[in-house]
């Protein structure tokens, strides 16, 4: 093999690559696994010792001539089809632009966010909890006997004996009042699981928003005026509230709250929002029961009464704009999720 022959053409031809994949070619060509070069590089051991030294110096100042070669090329290629790129790839920035679609908040999102905004407008401290709680906190410290149903392990996920995926944001009233002294006024809200089987009104987890007001002096009718006031901002500054007694075994009086309905008079159509009753069961409610004090220190049942209320924010956000099944809240749709943006 003639080296400086070898030498001069590969030159050429480096020289002569017109593109970048061009030049690809003809390295593979001079200086890739099965060149001429390579070939005779690799070859040198079987050559006698006194011609070794020679030929290997003859063939790497061949290769060193023709590796610098190529990336000299290499360089001026890039730059020179970066340089077209640029020329011809310009931006008419007169052209109209390509719409940038927004997202949003989901459905039940907005309005989690938004019956928050109504109890801090009353005053109310917004607190968060974990969504793993204790057995204690969960049922014991809220006076839930250990025959209640909702305590069994068909109704309850339980992660251990004493831990489950919290059934209620109730254990948020125990905190609240172990966190300071009463006065206590907060609402808190998050993801709850139960073993519920899916249907029209029901899901595994969903969201609910709690409500706790520890003070003296609080009775049934602030609780009334409570929830008549956040039922106006709600749904609609004419609604009205009624109480109707229930059970919880963290309230006594327990009570279910409904809102005449909303939806009725809109066209006087028959209404499926209320199944023309003219009343929406949105929540559960009643008194502290004082035996929930007894587990915090520093509140006195002899002298602090409280009030508290649990709601579904699936239920209301379903209610308020008329969706005949909350599985459509998570069923990720965009055509249904797109009408509340």
């Amino acid at each position: 093999m003639d080296t400086e022959q070898l030498t001069r053409d590969g030159l050429a031809a480096i020289e002569g690559a017109a593109s970048s994949p061009e030049l690809d070619e003809v390295r593979v060509s001079l200086v890739g696994r099965r060149a001429p070069l390579t070939l005779a590089l690799r070859e040198l051991g079987s050559l006698p010792p006194e011609e070794r030294g020679p030929r290997g110096k003859t063939l790497n100042t061949a290769r060193v001539a023709l590796e610098g070669a190529l990336e000299r090329r290499a360089r001026e290629l890039h730059d020179a089809e970066l340089e077209r790129r640029l020329r011809e790839d310009r931006i008419d920035v007169t052209l109209p632009g390509v719409p940038v679609y927004r997202g949003h908040a989901h459905l039940i999102e907005q309005t989690t966010h938004e019956i928050l905004e109504v109890f801090v407008g009353l005053g109310y401290e917004i607190l968060d909890g974990p969504e793993v709680e204790s057995t204690y906190l969960t049922f014991d410290a809220l006076n839930t006997a250990v025959t209640h149903p909702s305590r069994q392990w068909t109704d309850t996920f339980y992660l251990d004996e004493s831990t489950v995926l919290r059934t209620h944001t109730s254990p948020m009233q125990i905190r609240a009042m172990r966190a300071g002294p009463p006065p206590v006024y907060m609402a808190s809200a998050g993801r709850c699981y139960r073993r519920d089987t899916p249907d029209a009104t029901h899901t595994a987890m969903f969201t609910q928003i709690e409500g706790l007001a520890v003070d003296r002096g609080l009775s049934l009718a602030h609780l009334k005026g409570t929830l008549l006031g956040f039922a106006r901002e709600v749904f609609g500054s004419d609604r009205e509230v009624r109480l109707r007694p229930h059970f919880f075994p963290f309230t006594e009086p327990s009570v279910e709250v409904d809102v005449s309905c909303f939806n009725c008079a809109r066209d006087g159509s028959p209404c499926r929002v209320c199944r023309a009753e003219g009343w929406v069961e949105i929540l559960g409610a009643g008194m502290v029961d004082p035996n929930l004090f007894d587990h915090v220190e520093g509140y006195d049942k002899e002298e602090l009464t409280g009030y508290a209320w649990g709601m579904g924010v699936e239920r209301i956000a379903a209610a308020r704009h008329a969706v005949p099944d909350i599985r459509m809240l998570w069923e990720n749709d965009l055509r249904f999720m797109e009408q509340f943006g």
